[in-house]
């Protein structure tokens, strides 16, 4: 099969195109013949060396997945062979083919198209385990979803929409995405190479602040969180776009009494993916089946025009997902 490789840490054009052979399933995975490939912030940290799989995972990158059921574990009994699913792996997704735990494979939303699909596994189990299940997102309470065209962020600004947030505010980096971030749900969205945040939440809630924030950035934003949190906030910090905390005055979290919470999804065990999959099924699955969630893809690569679409990613221009298509999507 053909699997992009990270031949060296650097810049999209390290992604080369091998050939491998086909992963076999262990007892309890699914082969899959995979349709489409997610492309995600966690990919561009592992191309530039910052982020390696864990310990038994692939070296190919890639989280999420789409595609067909071609071979299935003896203990495998919820799928079979020519169902259409997705799934989450630990790697291994920027392939023809990948093994998935039974755990963490999914069978498609009615509807849903295969490269949709692709775009939804890391990054809807990413912002359900966070908005919703640590950050305890309840409808009338509003939220700050800051890089609000990213994949993370559309995602996140429609289920908490969905799920009933009174305001939902996203930071964006140029006008377009602004208007984008609007049209999709958000009730503002502060372009912040213009309007300072933390001014601009203030504003929008009338000097009480947001109850929940969703960070992918880091840096200098985690002290400015702190200021634009309210009362008993909760702030969820998801990546580290813009590296280490900077200038950090705890006074805030203490006086303001507010939870500051990190996580990541890779190294959660397929028992907690579980969990967090069964939530989505119950709760989001229907949103998307009756349309009122639909997954963003801006643009779509051939997998082995990967290096293209990291540096569409590395770019920042982009509204939505990335994903790559395999010759098996690209035949249909």
């Amino acid at each position: 099969m053909t699997a992009i490789e990270i031949s060296r840490p650097g810049g999209p054009e390290v992604l080369v195109p091998r050939q491998r052979p086909v992963p076999t399933p262990g007892h309890d995975e699914v082969l899959i013949r995979i349709h489409a490939a997610g492309v995600n912030g966690p990919d561009v940290f592992q191309r530039k060396g910052q982020y390696n799989p864990p310990p038994g995972a692939s070296d190919i990158p890639g989280l999420e997945i789409a595609g067909e059921v071609i071979a299935v574990g003896s203990a495998v009994n919820r799928f079979s062979q020519g169902d259409m699913v997705c799934a989450l792996v630990t790697g291994g997704g920027y392939a023809e083919y990948a093994v998935a735990n039974h755990n963490v494979t999914m069978k498609l939303p009615i509807g849903l198209g295969v490269a949709e699909a692709a775009a939804m596994p890391e990054t809807f189990m990413t912002v359900w385990l966070n908005l919703i299940q640590r950050g305890k997102l309840k409808a009338g309470e509003s939220v700050l979803i800051h890089g609000g065209a990213s994949g993370i962020g559309t995602a996140a600004t429609m289920i908490a929409k969905a799920m009933g947030a009174s305001k939902v505010i996203t930071t964006v980096g140029s006008d377009a995405h602004r208007e984008a971030s609007v049209r999709l749900g958000a009730n503002h969205a502060i372009n912040y190479l213009e309007d300072d945040y933390v001014t601009k939440v203030e504003e929008f809630t009338h000097g009480k602040g947001v109850d929940v924030i969703l960070d992918i950035i880091a840096g200098d934003y985690v002290a400015r969180n702190l200021q634009a949190a309210a009362m008993n906030g909760r702030i969820l910090q998801v990546s580290v776009l813009k590296g280490p905390a900077k200038e950090l005055d705890l006074w805030p979290l203490m006086t303001k009494r507010l939870a500051l919470i990190g996580s990541t999804l890779r190294s959660r065990t397929y028992e907690e993916k579980a969990a967090i999959i069964a939530d989505l099924e119950a709760h989001v699955w229907p949103l998307i089946e009756s349309g009122k969630i639909k997954p963003q893809v801006y643009r779509s690569f051939a997998l082995e025009d990967a290096r293209s679409a990291h540096a569409l990613i590395d770019s920042g221009i982009h509204f939505g997902k990335i994903v790559l298509t395999t010759a098996a999507q690209r035949s249909v």
